[in-house]
C-alpha cells in the first residue's frame, strides 16, 4: 500500500510532467504562434516531384496548417505540352489535418495541466481515466495525420481547392492536397468526357484516398473518366517530429496505465 501510495503521490506525477514536456515540443512542431505572440509562422518550401518522370513538378510554401502558394507544372503525355499553374496572390489553402491535428494535442496538454503537481490523486482509476483520455486525443491526433480523408471526384470537383488557381484549371484536371502520415502529397488527375454512346458501362467510383485511372464519375451534367493519374509527395521533417512524439506519448501512458492495473489486480485477489 506504501508502494501504491508512493506511486499516485510521485510517480504518477513525474509521468504527467514528462508527457506535458513532450507534448508541448509535439506542439511547437506545428509552429504556430498560441497567441499571435510569437510573431509571423515561417514559411517553409517543399519541391514535389517523383525520381525518373517529370510529369509533374510542384514547389509548395507552407506556414503552419495553411498551404499560402503552390506552384504546379504538369507535361500532358500525349501532346507533351507544358501547363502551368499556380494559387492566386489572395488565397491559401487550409490544410485541415494539420489544424486538427494540432487541436487534439493542446487538448492533450489542456488534460494534463488540470492535474497540476498540487493536485492529489486518491485511486488508481482516476489515473487511468486521465491517461484513457489523453491517449484518446493523441490517438485522434495521430490519425489525422496517417488516415486522409476519402473523398469521391465529385467532391474533389467541387472543391474550393478547383478555385484557387491562376490561370485557372482546365476542366479536365483535378487536383487534390493532403497530408498522408510524415508527407505533403499532390495529387493531379487527367480526365476524358466520356461520350454519351460508350456510357452504357458507366459505373460511378465511390470515395477513395487515391483514384485509379479508368475511375469513372458525373458532374455537371457530364461524364468523366480518369486516363491519367499523377502522384508527387515529400516528407515534411517536423511532422515527422510529431508523429514520434505522439508514439513515445501513447507507450508513457500505456506504461503507467500497466503498473496502475498490476496494483490493482493486486487488491482484487487479495485472500482476505
Amino acid at each position: 500500500e506504501e508502494e501504491f501510495k508512493w506511486l499516485l503521490q510521485e510517480e504518477v506525477h513525474a509521468v504527467l510532467k514528462q508527457l506535458q514536456d513532450i507534448l508541448k515540443e509535439a506542439s511547437r512542431r506545428f509552429a504556430l504562434p498560441a497567441s499571435g505572440s510569437e510573431g509571423a509562422v515561417k514559411q517553409e518550401n517543399f519541391v514535389l516531384s517523383t525520381s525518373g518522370t517529370d510529369q509533374v513538378k510542384s514547389v509548395l510554401t507552407l506556414q503552419g496548417d495553411a498551404l499560402c502558394q503552390a506552384d504546379v507544372n504538369l507535361k500532358m503525355p500525349r501532346s507533351n505540352q507544358l501547363l502551368h499553374f499556380a494559387f492566386r496572390e489572395d488565397k491559401q489553402w487550409k490544410l485541415q489535418q494539420i489544424q486538427d491535428a494540432r487541436n487534439h494535442v493542446n487538448q492533450a496538454i489542456y488534460l494534463l495541466m488540470n492535474r497540476d503537481v498540487n493536485y492529489h490523486f486518491k485511486t488508481g482509476s482516476e489515473v487511468l481515466k486521465l491517461m484513457d483520455a489523453v491517449m484518446l486525443q493523441l490517438s485522434r491526433a495521430r490519425n489525422r495525420l496517417t488516415t486522409p480523408a476519402t473523398l469521391t471526384l465529385p467532391e474533389i470537383a467541387s472543391s474550393g481547392l478547383t478555385r484557387m488557381f491562376t490561370p485557372a484549371l482546365p476542366p479536365d484536371v483535378l487536383v487534390n492536397f493532403y497530408i498522408n502520415l510524415n508527407k505533403l502529397c499532390l495529387t493531379v488527375y487527367q480526365l476524358h468526357v466520356l461520350q454519351p454512346s460508350t456510357t452504357k458501362n458507366f459505373k460511378p467510383a465511390g470515395g477513395s484516398v487515391l483514384h485509379n485511372p479508368g475511375a469513372m464519375f458525373e458532374f455537371g451534367n457530364q461524364r468523366y473518366e480518369v486516363s491519367h493519374v499523377h502522384k508527387v509527395e515529400c516528407v515534411v521533417p517536423w511532422l515527422n517530429d510529431a508523429l514520434v512524439f505522439f508514439t513515445v506519448s501513447l507507450q508513457l501512458c500505456q506504461q503507467l496505465k500497466d503498473k496502475i492495473s498490476v496494483f490493482s489486480s493486486y487488491w482484487n485477489y487479495k485472500p482476505y
